[in-house]
């Protein structure tokens, strides 16, 4: 799986911030907050009861007991400003930020809550639909394939710009180059020959990229703004919204949450317990990283 070219985390804790010389309200027309319900609250889904945000698998370690606590790391200082490094995004990274928490790494979903992205793929490749038909005994003439393939083509570039009754629209809005990308690596999945070389490399700044992580990952689970749970709320199931991580979370603390995980205090009386958020390991340092500077400039609304 490819990575966006990035400097590590420890970037951050030296207090190296190449700054750009554009202000935060040159991305203004670009990047836009966070804001409504969740999508699993938008669907009527139970967290407890889906398989939507949760393709990782992966939790949290559990809660320290006294006298064996985890070593503090150091806190991270975050800028009023963002950082001028720019991030090199292909189709593959296209997928881990936007697709990735449903669909799995390869594509196949959850069935049957989650559809595999590989068949209706496939269907794209006029090759792949005449070796299929020869299998089972039919002849295809290449001009009725070509057609096929892309009537297909058609259907599913429509669904990455729009959505589907259970697939939010790809918030933020994909660009052409985006989509160009990550179609090319979704053919690339799906194991369409030559489809690796069509990944064409999206550059995009930070803000982009935490955008991308936010409103099409964290927003599954998370509405965007609301009452910061309580330690018995949570223990009774609400889910703490987007709004509440930059004011209780630094810097530091929300990237481990996100890729390593933590514990959460729960109940009454209050216990730390090992916590219910999937840890997103195919997230970099440095994406969470952005996703919580998106989150500080650009405060979730209604």
């Amino acid at each position: 799986m490819l990575h966006a070219n990035r400097k590590s985390i420890g970037s951050y804790v030296v207090g190296i911030f190449l700054l750009l010389e554009l202000s935060v309200s040159g991305y203004a027309q670009v990047v836009t907050p966070v804001e409504g319900a969740s999508w699993l609250e938008q669907r009527h889904r139970s967290f407890g009861l889906t398989s939507m945000g949760k393709s990782s698998g992966v939790y949290g370690p559990g809660a320290s007991t006294p006298g064996d606590e985890h070593p503090t790391r150091p806190a991270l200082q975050l800028s009023n400003k963002f950082t001028g490094q720019t991030s090199r995004l292909y189709g593959a990274d296209l997928y881990r930020l936007k697709c990735q928490a449903c669909h799995g790494a390869s594509g196949a979903g959850a069935p049957p809550e989650i559809n595999s992205v590989i068949d209706p793929v496939r269907a794209t490749s006029a090759k792949m639909y005449i070796d299929r038909m020869k299998k089972v005994g039919m002849d295809v003439s290449s001009k009725d394939a070509a057609a096929l393939a892309k009537q297909a083509t058609d259907t599913l570039l429509a669904r990455l710009h729009k959505g589907g009754t259970d697939m939010p629209s790809p918030n933020p809005d994909l660009t052409d180059a985006e989509v160009r990308s990550l179609f090319a690596y979704l053919r690339q999945l799906a194991g369409i020959p030559g489809a690796e070389r069509q990944q064409v490399p999206v550059v995009e700044p930070p803000l982009r990229v935490g955008e991308h992580i936010v409103k099409s990952t964290c927003h599954i689970c998370h509405g965007s703004v609301g009452h910061n749970p309580s330690p018995r709320e949570l223990l009774e199931g609400q889910i703490p919204p987007l709004n509440s991580f930059t004011s209780r979370l630094g810097l530091n603390e929300f990237v481990t949450k996100v890729t390593v995980g933590s514990s959460v205090l729960e109940g009454s009386p209050v216990l730390a317990v090992r916590g219910h958020m999937p840890v997103f390991t195919y997230l970099s340092p440095d994406e969470a990283a952005d996703a919580y500077l998106y989150l500080s400039l650009y405060p979730p609304s209604k």
